[in-house]
């Protein structure tokens, strides 16, 4: 399987682009659709399901929105629990924005002392599984491995090092992110643009 397969299953966008990170890119993908024909994703799913089947998690949880589907599809194919967090609070801090994921009060007690794989569609700059992984372990959960669909750039392989996590993943692609002073977009003069 390859990147080219997944992203045909995404709306790709080049431009310059602004990620809830706060980071900028020049590569968007439009996840919203990707779950709505289960069936046209169903062999990324069981792929990553196959790698990650032998790291000892007792739970997969990914963040809401495609996270969450991708634990739970992944879940369902090792035959072990799901979970997802929620996203509660972003702060700002030097034009980039540090996003708060929390697994839900009444999932808190299921993760709590388990093994949980991290999975998401999509891992860019990683705040969103740096979030959740951060939650786990303030429920005392045990982190132990890291995937995704597709990771882009660098980001998830340097997560998945400073946590300790094995990482797993179908398609990568290489993709940069830049801080907003160091974009050389901005520096370029190329618009930013909006997304709804």
């Amino acid at each position: 399987m390859t990147a080219d397969e997944l992203i045909e299953a995404l709306a790709a966008r080049r431009g310059h682009f602004q990620l809830e990170s706060g980071h900028h890119g020049e590569l968007w993908l439009d996840l919203d659709a990707l779950f709505a024909a289960p069936a046209r994703v169903a062999r990324f799913l069981a792929a990553l399901a196959e790698q990650l089947s032998g790291c000892g998690a007792d739970v997969v949880c990914g963040p809401l929105v495609g996270g969450a589907f991708v634990a739970q599809a992944v879940a369902e194919r090792l035959g072990i629990e799901a979970s997802w967090t929620e996203r509660v609070a972003t702060a700002s801090r030097g034009g980039l924005y540090a996003a708060r994921y929390r697994v839900p009060d009444a999932l808190r007690e299921r993760v709590r002392g388990r093994s949980v794989a991290v999975v998401d569609d999509v891992i860019n700059a990683g705040s969103a599984t740096r979030a959740t992984i951060a939650d786990l372990r303030a429920c005392a959960a045990r982190p132990v491995a890291l995937g995704a669909l597709l990771v882009l750039g660098d980001g998830a392989a340097q997560l998945a090092g400073a946590e300790g996590l094995a990482l797993a993943s179908v398609a990568t692609l290489a993709n940069a992110v830049w801080e907003p002073a160091d974009c050389p977009l901005c520096a370029a003069g190329v618009v930013l643009e909006t997304l709804a």
